[in-house]
């Protein structure tokens, strides 16, 4: 081999070890901008206008919650037919959002107390009825990480002035359905994935048939705080989620799907669907074909999760 293809042959090889197995990213000016810090969200707070949102349930809130902010529950966002926690209709997200002083313009923070899973189901539901992304982030690490950012927190209820929300959409390529997935399954295409982020348990009794398993508690770091998003396109092309192919997600009924959902988003992934009806849906159906999982999914062939 000649000392200029010897060159060119080295450079290729270092190229291919910084952009990792697979992640094509064809987003990369908007790779982070769902998720922020808790110490940069207090930051951004005392310099703009702000709306910040906490999920928690509404008991939970009015024991502690940050100052300023308002209540948006899981129940505030969701519908319980046919099946539970569904996307609610524009017409209760109106409300909800309004009822909050969220307008169509607003810039908000959300957090949550639960694994980031509320606060990313917000985030997904206001995504779907067209809200600007870059309008609105989650808060990694939710309650927890701004109370170790030094936040102050008060408790009981809140005031706000109502604002006007209208949605004039519906996102339809964000969601999945049952049928959706069966027509899928049935043409045998290798140009998506479906991806179960359940727990072991959960998935040890049955899945989508192909599903790979991603608990989406593998989205978070031990302080609660979600991994950046180049550890995200590490980890997941690695279990053969690839930003090239559509990627459909479910839980049980798809909290936790609309986390991993987000995780994935930030990273720069761009064709993903939540299927909502989710596997309480699936299951519930006997005519659906179910299957098992074949193998547990692989670590990260990096070594950081900084």
């Amino acid at each position: 081999m000649n000392k200029k293809l010897k060159v060119l042959f080295i450079l290729l090889a270092f190229a291919i070890i910084l952009t990792g197995c697979g992640a094509n990213i064809s987003v990369p000016g908007e790779v982070g901008q769902d998720i922020i810090s808790a110490d940069k969200a207090l930051n951004l707070m005392g310099n703009k206008d702000v709306i910040i949102v906490d999920t928690q349930k509404s008991s939970d809130f009015k024991d502690q919650h940050l100052t300023g902010s308002v209540n948006i529950s899981r129940n505030d966002i969701t519908t319980f037919g046919p099946y539970p926690n569904m996307l609610a209709g524009a017409s209760k997200v109106e409300s909800t959002l309004a009822n909050n002083g969220i307008s169509n313009q607003s810039e908000i923070f959300i957090y949550d107390n639960n694994n980031n899973m509320d606060a990313a189901r917000l985030w997904w539901t206001m995504l779907v009825y067209g809200h600007d992304t870059a309008k609105m982030k989650v808060i990694s690490g939710g309650l927890a990480a701004l109370k170790e950012a030094g936040a102050d927190f008060t408790n009981g209820d809140y005031k706000v002035e109502k604002a006007e929300y209208n949605i004039t959409e519906k996102n339809e390529d964000l969601i999945a359905s049952k049928a959706d997935i069966l027509e899928k399954l049935n043409t045998e295409a290798d140009n998506f994935a479906i991806l179960d982020v359940r727990t072991a348990a959960e998935v040890g009794k049955g899945v989508i048939p192909g599903a790979i398993h991603i608990n989406y508690l593998e989205n978070n770091q031990d302080s609660g705080e979600f991994y950046p998003p180049s550890y995200i396109q590490r980890y997941y092309p690695d279990n053969n989620i690839i930003p090239d192919k559509e990627v459909i997600i479910y839980c049980q009924t798809s909290i936790r799907a609309a986390q991993s959902f987000l995780a994935l988003h930030n990273a720069g992934y761009r064709d993903l669907k939540l299927y909502d009806g989710a596997w309480i849906e699936w299951s519930s159906d006997n005519s659906t074909p179910k299957g098992m999982l074949t193998g547990a999914p692989v670590q990260p062939n990096a070594q950081d999760g900084s």
